[in-house]
């Protein structure tokens, strides 16, 4: 029998502004759709946040024995400074800055976007789409738009018309924002608008002669628009109409409410039945901007080389930290916030460590079949990770007294207990034990150093074959040496 039969998951839905039941669309399965990065620059901590909280949320569901298909994104064109139709792209500028290809710009912050998630111990998505490789498909709901008569072409240019679309849809719907009022509040257009409305967006850019990024489309060559491409590749993974759509909070407006108005437009069907916004992230008590040097990136914090932490954290230690808060609650990072994380992450690791050693009895004293259905009571509540981990605290002080003798446990509850306190701690929110970790990795060294030892002799004595294939299978296992005049040392 699937876990999830006997667990009953609240989601708070930002369409709906309440928690409500979650049932898919299609039993034992979860089509779950997150915004990706747009990659220009190295992803930052905000970022890492936001996909941690999915990240989560895509482990709970797996525990549940949900069967998941989780779409992330990356955006590799069409995403304009200051997000808004008119402008250069991101990744174009980044590339003429810097004098490069755009395409050498996506691969390098690609990179570091999978490297950070890797070192932060994310599970990869199912699907990572990229916007440049669903041109066709971005394309062809332009043109569906187009036949409803809400989108329209002006000078190679195609818009979504808000007011039309407006006029038997609801414009505002996610957000909460009224369509009078915007544009009550916009100022007039001026004469080299190509737009009906101010509030109308672009499906499809006309390039510059001077834009690098372009593809050919039946109205100009030129670019998509930033809010197309998720509708485009939401809908050809997951379908017109599927479970969770997720995101930051700054992406509700206007980008996941122009993906509702074009999915409406194209589809007549509203595309998801959950929306979930994680919140920002500040720095001391303010909000993090390269402009004003409050900020940290992820790789800093790892390295210790930064101005705002006294020392490196690891990266369990700080995802401890972050999912001490709500997902939908502001968290404020500071030194002494992470260092109060890494004290209490350290005493969880200390007894989960002490537990395969505490003996079994005849009965319990504790009742921890109550305790384990409380840690899924805060999970199932919008995955109320702090409230778990008070729990999981609780686990500790079973573990301590347990360990003291104070309290009895028998066979049968020890087994469940264990199954259950490291399925949270690992499976679902996604910490490792770094002790374990760093005592693999000497162990590792150790072997290694061997290895170049029986190497090195081998090469004195001129066993050249021999030298050559511990080198060689050492290759293979992804551990490079290399010979120096300080002797032969590796990297892995």
């Amino acid at each position: 029998m699937p876990l999830y039969t006997s667990q009953h998951l609240k989601i708070y839905n930002s369409l709906s502004g309440e928690k409500e039941n979650f049932k898919p669309i299609h039993e034992g399965n979860v089509g779950m759709y997150v915004c990706g990065p747009t990659v220009y620059s190295n992803v930052h901590l905000g970022n890492v946040r936001t996909f941690m909280s999915f990240d989560v949320i895509f482990r709970y569901f797996l525990h549940l024995d949900y069967k998941v298909r989780y779409v992330r994104n990356i955006t590799d064109v069409g995403h304009i400074v200051d997000d808004v139709d008119e402008g250069e792209d991101k990744i174009a500028k980044k590339a003429r800055l810097e004098q490069l290809e755009p395409m050498e710009v996506v691969q390098r912050y690609t990179v570091d976007f999978h490297d950070i998630l890797k070192a932060f111990n994310f599970l990869p998505p199912s699907i990572e789409p990229t916007a440049t490789g669903h041109i066709i498909e971005q394309i062809e709901i332009i043109k569906k738009i187009i036949d409803t008569g809400i989108g329209y072409e002006a000078n190679g240019s195609v818009y979504f018309d808000v007011v039309k679309y407006n006029e038997t849809n609801n414009y505002g719907i996610l957000s909460g924002r009224n369509i009078e009022d915007m544009l009550a509040n916009t100022r007039d257009l001026d004469g080299q608008s190509d737009k009906r409305n101010p509030q109308d967006f672009a499906l499809w850019k006309k390039a510059e002669p001077e834009h690098i990024m372009r593809w050919p489309s039946p109205w100009s060559d030129g670019f998509p628009g930033w809010h197309l491409e998720c509708t485009a590749m939401s809908t050809k993974y997951l379908g017109n109409h599927f479970d969770i759509h997720g995101g930051g909070m700054d992406l509700k407006f206007p980008h996941h409410e122009c993906e509702i108005a074009q999915n409406e437009a194209c589809t007549g069907q509203s595309p998801v039945n959950y929306w979930m916004h994680a919140n920002m992230l500040t720095l001391n008590g303010k909000k993090m901007a390269k402009s004003t040097g409050n900020n940290i990136l992820p790789g800093e914090i790892l390295s210790g080389d930064n101005t705002v932490l006294s020392k490196p954290f690891s990266a369990s230690v700080t995802r401890f930290f972050m999912l001490q808060a709500h997902y939908r609650s502001i968290l404020d990072f500071s030194d002494d916030a992470v260092t109060a994380a890494e004290k209490g992450y350290k005493r969880l690791m200390e007894a989960l460590d002490a537990l395969p050693a505490i003996s079994a009895g005849t009965s319990s004293s504790i009742d921890f079949a109550a305790w384990k259905q409380l840690c899924y009571d805060a999970m199932n509540d919008d995955f109320n990770t702090p409230i778990l981990i008070a729990h999981l605290f609780e686990g500790v002080r079973y573990i301590n007294l347990l360990k003291e003798g104070k309290e009895t446990i028998s066979a049968e509850d020890l087994k469940s207990f264990s199954t259950a306190i490291n399925a949270f701690v690992f499976d679902v929110l996604g910490l490792s034990d770094e002790k374990a970790a760093d005592s693999n990795n000497d162990k590792l060294e150790g072997v290694v150093n061997m290895l170049i030892s029986m190497r090195n002799q081998a090469r004195a004595d001129k066993n050249f074959v021999l030298s050559d294939q511990i080198r060689d299978q050492l290759i293979a296992l992804g551990i490079q040496l290399k010979d120096g005049k300080e002797g032969t040392t590796f990297s892995i």
